[in-house]
């Protein structure tokens, strides 16, 4: 990591300079030094005014009105900038890169989401249940850092949509493409856990979890729930189940041929038992959502509960920058030693 400051001076450009010096010292010197020095010309050009009478000053006049004499404060200039270098140099500036080690261990996170019709209830107003599962799941995904995170999708079948990736931007877009009718209707809890199982079972991640979200109970499928959370276990895959749903009726968008959109009131059936048992069995946890703020909640404990150990380690590698400071000063002084004996030479 670079950047470039002066010690104390608030002054950030692209590679690190440090000054080892107070900035205050700094600018007391280099304005003492720029003083004195503008009093000293200041004086000299009193004192070097013209004294001697002559009888005829058309010759004089005419030397004064040269171009070379009237630049001579060009000299005046290059000794006050090379002394202002030389005060900076004096400060000894230098330049630093920052390197930062990052050691993590990552989590691998298998997120299974259910679309079937029944997260389309409006019990979570004023969106429907995979609407908030959506925005959730994306706030969630923004609080990780440096983990792999996947993402499947199960009504009657399952599927992967996303696989494990830290690209999170991909994985973001990939929840944005989620709605209903990509697959057939159903809840196939127990395929939905088997895919996420066998995404995870090669994982070297410290930590390997599913976090399964549905709002019924389990219809669909070859396999079981349980044989799949047995499964689970077994390659050390630890599953966070969350029922989404109110308890009672919610209400149901219904298309009716004639009189358009209407709702219907249909049951919440979420198998809790079961959910309860997958988590239980893979050491995870069981929670029930009635809002979309409880279900934030949720996501914000599971990300407490499951965080990822990050150690920074950084150190600085510096590079002296003063020797620039002191070459272009003795150049500038060269250069009006130069110019003061040639073409701002004074006249006899």
């Amino acid at each position: 990591m670079n950047n470039i400051e002066f010690y104390g001076l608030g002054l950030n450009f692209f590679d690190v300079v440090d000054i080892t010096m107070p900035p205050q010292v700094i600018f007391l010197l280099g304005a003492v030094v720029l003083a004195g020095m503008l009093l000293y010309y200041l004086r000299r050009k009193r004192h070097h005014a013209a004294t001697v009478r002559y009888s005829d000053i058309r010759i004089v006049s005419r030397a004064a009105a040269s171009s070379r004499q009237r630049y001579r404060f060009i000299l005046v200039i290059l000794r006050v900038l090379a002394v202002a270098l030389f005060v900076v140099a004096f400060a000894r500036p230098r330049s630093g890169t920052e390197i930062r080690q990052v050691t993590s261990e990552g989590v691998d996170i298998m997120m299974c989401l259910d679309v079937s019709s029944s997260m389309q209830a409006e019990d979570f107003k004023p969106h429907n249940r995979l609407y908030v599962a959506k925005e959730e799941l994306k706030k969630f995904v923004n609080k990780r850092v440096n983990d792999r995170i996947g993402l499947i999708v199960f009504a009657r079948y399952s599927f992967t949509q996303c696989p494990l990736t830290v690209d999170y931007g991909v994985l973001l877009r990939f929840v944005d493409q989620i709605d209903f009718g990509i697959i057939e209707d159903g809840t196939a809890i127990g395929m939905a856990i088997a895919n996420g199982v066998n995404r995870l079972r090669e994982s070297k991640a410290k930590s390997k979890i599913m976090i399964l979200l549905t709002d019924g109970d389990n219809n669909a499928g070859e396999i079981d729930p349980l044989t799949a959370a047995n499964l689970a276990k077994a390659f050390d895959i630890k599953i966070y189940t969350i029922g989404a749903g109110k308890p009672g009726n919610a209400m149901y968008p219904y298309q009716d041929p004639i009189f358009g959109k209407r709702y219907v009131y249909q049951p919440t059936r979420i198998d809790e038992e079961t959910l309860k048992k997958i988590a239980a069995e893979t050491d995870g946890k069981y929670f029930r959502a009635r809002s979309g703020d409880e279900l934030e909640e949720i996501y914000d404990r599971i990300d407490e509960m499951e965080k990822t150990e990050i150690k920074v380690s950084a150190h600085m590698q510096y590079k002296e920058l003063f020797y620039y400071f002191v070459y272009a000063g003795l150049l500038l002084l060269v250069l009006e030693m130069i110019l003061a004996n040639t073409c701002f030479r004074k006249l006899p």
